[in-house]
């Protein structure tokens, strides 16, 4: 966990434009074989949630989790780790809004195959709908944030919106809320009702 915690962080240092050959050394000493591009560091709880479930080591499996901080630096991840750069195998989990961003980074980068998942809105809604409104507001009353939930729904501005809705956005109102949940939700799944973009990601790998 912690060497694949330093692998992440020289490739984010790569990216910003540091050298590389922390990143090229790590990935050799690791066997790291696939990384998984994520937008941010929610999808990647829920990634780490569900592998857990599923009893699974992604990190001794060669496999690297990384949030990027954006969809929009995809095009750049891609191009360090695919073929032009460690020639790692990429996969990746990302919203509707962001398919763009991810297929035009994976052929600037050559990736023969496009291999991602697209959730319909993004994640969080995935896992809303997976599970219904009622049992993540049950959720949420366990994790003590009821309270904050009631005071939230009583703005003027979640009138127009539907539960699901209302629910969705509540999840990202406090910093580190939507990575928290992000993991109590999936732990919350049954084993046939894990959303079909996030159980394709973790079956593929």
């Amino acid at each position: 966990m912690t060497d694949m915690r330093a692998f992440r962080e020289a490739v984010v240092a790569w990216a910003a434009g540091g050298p590389g050959d922390p990143a090229h050394q790590l990935a050799t000493r690791l066997s790291v074989r696939t990384v998984v591009l994520l937008e941010g560091p929610s999808d990647a709880a829920a990634v780490g949630a569900l592998a857990a479930s599923r009893g699974r080591d992604l990190a001794a499996e060669g496999v690297c989790v990384l949030p990027m901080g954006g969809a929009m630096s995809v095009g750049r991840f891609a191009r360090l780790l695919g073929p032009p750069g460690l020639g790692l195998r990429l996969t990746g989990l990302c919203d509707e809004a962001e398919r763009d961003y991810y297929a035009r980074g994976w052929e600037r980068a050559g990736v023969a195959r496009q291999e991602f998942f697209v959730c319909a809105a993004d994640l969080e809604d995935e896992l809303i709908r997976a599970l219904g409104v009622a049992r993540v507001r049950e959720l949420v009353r366990a994790q003590g944030d009821l309270r904050a939930l009631r005071t939230f729904l009583r703005q003027p501005a979640q009138r127009g919106r539907t539960p699901q809705q209302q629910v969705r956005r509540f999840l990202g109102t406090k910093k580190g809320r939507k990575i928290h949940y992000g993991r109590v939700l999936v732990e919350a799944l049954g084993p046939d009702g894990v959303p079909a973009p996030l159980d394709g990601l973790l079956a593929g790998l």
